[in-house]
């Protein structure tokens, strides 16, 4: 058991380095990367949830969002080499389910439409890439290898190896070999240049 909390801890900080060219080295960022604290405690509390302690795995996923600023529900499902970079104002809710080597940015949310005790929230596939502030929301599906742009609002399922973008997002397949690059400096347009 120690062993497995260990591979695990170790390919977490290794995923970090991976993912965030900002990250110096292990020691530094498992101290101050909040992303990394939320789902080491998320870890915690979801064993407790399945074990049935509900009411302490509610209380702890509490006080893990009050230092780290990242909601989630101890019900939701994570996978292995789960980043999330910048995470302040994330939600996960209850049902969420979520692959391997998936990438949030902050802001995102993976909230329910419903007020039904049914499968509300969002199964994400493996090595997916949600931008910031993106809203993915119901029942819908993230097929594997897909990349939602920052700020879309996702209601409806992506197909694999796709991209979407806009509100309602709208997905495309990806372009052989096509770079995800979440925001494009060279077609980015500052909103607030258009105030008068």
């Amino acid at each position: 058991m120690l062993l497995k909390v260990v591979t695990t801890i170790r390919e977490d900080l290794a995923n970090a380095r991976e993912h965030d060219p900002a990250a110096r080295g292990d020691v530094e960022n498992a101290i101050v990367y909040s992303g990394l604290h939320a789902i080491w405690v998320h870890r915690v509390c979801h064993a407790m949830w399945r074990r049935g302690w509900k009411g302490p795995a509610r209380i702890l996923a509490q006080c893990n969002r009050f230092f780290t600023g990242i909601e989630i529900h101890p019900g939701a499902t994570i996978g292995r080499r789960f980043f999330i970079d910048h995470g302040m104002g994330i939600v996960i809710g209850e049902t969420a389910e979520i692959g391997d080597g998936v990438m949030l940015y902050h802001g995102v949310t993976l909230g329910g439409q419903v007020l039904t005790q049914t499968k509300r929230h969002p199964t994400i596939g493996d090595n997916v890439t949600i931008g910031a502030g993106a809203k993915v929301l119901g029942p819908v599906t993230i097929g594997a290898n897909s990349a939602i742009g920052a700020n879309a609002v996702v209601t409806k399922d992506v197909p694999e190896n796709s991209i979407a973008v806009g509100i309602p997002a709208k997905a495309r397949p990806r372009r052989r070999n096509e770079e995800v690059r979440l925001v494009d400096p060279d077609r980015y347009v500052d909103p607030g240049t258009y105030i008068i």
